[in-house]
């Protein structure tokens, strides 16, 4: 375990940055007032996401590779941060909607309805719910990951000297 120490430590700070995402859109309005624009700009969490991920690849490059990285050893390392964060995202994702904001599902449920977006609010539960946004924060933080590791890691890779 003392060779993932790196993974661990950065899926820990994703964890508490995307917390501290998800308090900024509250405060903003984001899940009440201007729930309109949520669908929209929840997305810019992408940015922070990618240099989270840059940063902690280049931890693991620095710090456990000693500067050498191969893109296979990058892209292990990624997965493997990815596969914490999504253990992790159930936790998150209550704590986002128990804690931080638990006005969300019943706004952004009532938005839709209001919005024409689902015809009833019954239609609008199956979707907005914990356990629908769990399962999809779990499935989504291994895919994103996945994806955004394998673009990276063509960057930081080390390049072998002909």
């Amino acid at each position: 375990m003392k060779t993932r120490t790196i993974e661990i430590k950065w899926a820990i700070i994703f964890s508490v940055v995307g917390l501290l995402w998800m308090l900024m859109e509250k405060l903003t309005g984001l899940h009440s007032t201007h729930i309109d624009k949520h669908m929209y700009l929840t997305n810019l969490f992408a940015i922070p996401a990618i240099i989270m991920m840059v940063l902690a690849l280049k931890d693991k490059k620095r710090n456990f590779y000693k500067g050498q990285m191969s893109y296979k050893q990058g892209f292990v390392s990624g997965l493997i941060i990815s596969v914490f964060i999504a253990l992790l995202s159930p936790l998150t994702q209550w704590i986002t909607s128990t804690i931080i904001t638990p006005e969300y599902f019943p706004n952004v449920i009532a938005y839709s309805v209001e919005t024409g977006y689902y015809k009833s609010v019954a239609e609008a539960e199956a979707y907005f719910n914990l356990k629908n946004y769990i399962i999809q924060s779990s499935i989504g933080a291994l895919i994103m990951g996945i994806i955004t590791t394998a673009v990276i890691m063509v960057f930081l890779q080390t390049k072998s000297k002909k």
